[in-house]
């Protein structure tokens, strides 16, 4: 894509989807407004459970912290929202989610320019429409496809999501974590939907810890158990790394050799990051949701029910088998593949 109007500087607004994953998917969108207007600074709304990932984003200014319930209109927050963005005199807003609540402050702010894509009786709230949403095959070409001029057509690859962490950053966290050099794997465990849990992480962990690796269990609060759990199978080579803190989530990404992860926000995190990722997958489909990175990996049972992928957040057969029938030993033979390939296996 040409660059285009080197001399607008007017800055601008990005309102992404807010689950963890899709933020991070969403960076491709300011890589592709970098290329069009380089010299526009580009500023993202950000809650606070996201707001770390700003920092790592190549390309994005600042974020613009506000905690907007995802249930509710919430009138109250929408105008002091709006009176936020007033202050960064914001020349055009690119409105990511197809929902009526998302563009209501961009439009009490008067950003002049509001794009996004027909949905939700929008009119008079986006003033830019983009059509023809139902016709990109993947959601990364569903987000980047709005940054891009009127009428241009897809290109055959998107830029990628990065986030950039410094190496002494990730060192300076080992050494506050008390973490050695070995090689590691991080297992990731959680995820939004019970239905895309994959049930052997702790067996996956003994078989990891007994090849000589070093096994982070990473995640939020919600997976403290899962960690414990994890912890008791795979013995004293296994680390418990889940806090409230989605900082210390990124830094151990950044820091494994490997992650293994469920279809979630932390599988997006790893890729995005460059580290080789496997991501295990079951009711949601590794063609819309692969981790964006050529060190990447996707597992699912080689069994495929005929109900995959259903993309039900619990299982409605009552089976699970497109996780049950992944077996610990092949996730960990990948693993163990996937390190030896990026030089980071074990001399044996």
């Amino acid at each position: 894509m040409a660059t285009q109007n080197v001399a607008d500087v007017r800055p601008i607004l990005i309102v992404p989807y807010m689950w963890i994953g899709d933020f991070v998917r969403g960076h491709t969108v300011v890589r592709v407004l970098r290329q069009r207007w380089p010299n526009r600074p580009i500023d993202m709304l950000v809650t606070p459970l996201c707001a770390p990932l700003v920092d790592y984003m190549p390309g994005v200014r600042s974020g613009v912290v506000w905690d907007l319930p995802r249930s509710r209109l919430a009138v109250t927050k929408q105008w002091g929202l709006a009176k936020l963005l007033r202050t960064g005199n914001y020349g055009t807003a690119f409105v990511l989610p197809r929902t009526w609540k998302s563009a209501v402050a961009p439009t009490l702010a008067g950003i002049p320019e509001r794009v996004g894509f027909v949905g939700e009786v929008r009119f008079g709230l986006i003033n830019r429409w983009r059509w023809g949403e139902k016709a990109l095959p993947r959601f990364i070409d569903k987000n980047a496809a709005l940054a891009l001029p009127d009428r241009e057509p897809l290109p055959a690859e998107w830029p990628t999501p990065q986030l950039r962490v410094s190496a002494a950053e990730v060192n300076r966290w080992r050494q506050a974590n008390r973490l050695g050099t070995g090689t590691t794997v991080a297992l990731a465990p959680g995820s939004v939907g019970a239905s895309k849990r994959w049930s052997y992480y702790p067996q996956a962990a003994r078989l990891l810890v007994d090849h000589g690796f070093a096994v982070w269990v990473v995640g939020g609060p919600a997976e403290k158990a899962l960690a414990d759990e994890i912890a008791a199978v795979g013995g004293p080579g296994v680390r418990d790394l889940t806090g409230t803190d989605l900082r210390n989530g990124i830094l151990a990404m950044a820091a494994a050799n490997l992650a293994i992860s469920n279809d979630s926000g932390l599988m997006h995190i790893a890729a995005a990051l460059g580290t080789p990722t496997m991501g295990i997958f079951g009711p949601t489909s590794p063609y819309h949701w692969a981790p964006l990175n050529g060190l990447a990996a996707t597992v699912q049972t080689k069994t495929m029910p005929p109900c995959q992928p259903c993309h039900r957040p619990v299982c409605s057969m009552n089976e699970h088998r497109c996780m049950r029938d992944i077996a610990a030993s092949d996730v960990a033979g990948i693993a163990e593949r996937v390190l030896a390939a990026t030089g980071a296996g074990l001399a044996r």
